[in-house]
């Protein structure tokens, strides 16, 4: 299956450019291309994209405040910040909300089309200028505790996240989840896809075991 993205971005050019670059790529699929925040909010009321390309600067709603609708209402998408914004407020509060990537707008066209794939495969591109600074960040903001200098469980899984692998760890199958916790098959498995990327695993195996060693199951 491709994967459908929904590109929000209010410059004419670009969103022309970024629009052609993701039809011209095999495996990607445009659902629609929109220049301002309220028809990202309409598009996303009547579809479910794979992959949310956003730009922050919108003329109506702050970018930030789509990244939270997004996570809120269509939690199974991914979104990927293409912005000129790369000041620490920007950043940090586009990743706090929920981006699961961010890129500056000097990168090139292939590379917007290859961060989508790497985001589908899981992964978190991030522009290295920005991935130097959220790593900074972390080693000098992230407070130890007495044990070990790890950081508090809590800032690691929500405890929406904790339940649903306490649920996975004891084997049910993710529509078996999605029916205890009244949810659905596919926000179950981005919530899933979330607990990964934040214990840095690949598998449910993996997944429990770290769980389990940060004292969480």
């Amino acid at each position: 299956m491709p994967t459908s993205v929904l590109i929000v971005e209010d410059e004419p050019e670009l969103l022309h450019r970024f629009s052609a670059a993701l039809l011209a790529e095999e495996g990607l699929q445009l659902v629609a291309a929109v220049a301002t925040g309220a028809a990202a909010l309409a598009v996303l009321s009547a579809s479910v994209p794979d992959v949310v390309l956003l730009d922050l600067g919108l003329p109506d709603i702050d970018g930030i405040a789509v990244i939270r609708h997004v996570m809120q209402h269509r939690p199974e998408c991914d979104v990927l910040v293409v912005t000129m914004f790369g000041d620490d407020d920007h950043v940090f509060a586009a990743l706090e909300a929920g981006a699961t990537g961010y890129l500056l707008k000097d990168v090139g066209l292939d590379r917007i089309a290859a961060s989508i794939h790497e985001l589908r495969g899981g992964g978190s591109p991030i522009s290295p200028s920005i991935a130097r600074r959220v790593l900074a960040r972390m080693r000098g903001a992230a407070p130890a505790d007495a044990a070990g200098g790890q950081p508090p469980p809590a800032a690691v899984l929500t405890p929406r996240e904790i339940e649903l692998l306490k649920l996975t760890a004891k084997g049910l199958s993710f529509d078996k989840v999605g029916e205890l916790l009244g949810i659905s098959p596919h926000t179950v498995v981005a919530h899933v896809k979330k607990i990964y990327r934040k214990l840095a695993v690949h598998s449910r195996a993996e997944a429990v075991y770290e769980a389990t060693q940060m004292g969480l199951l």
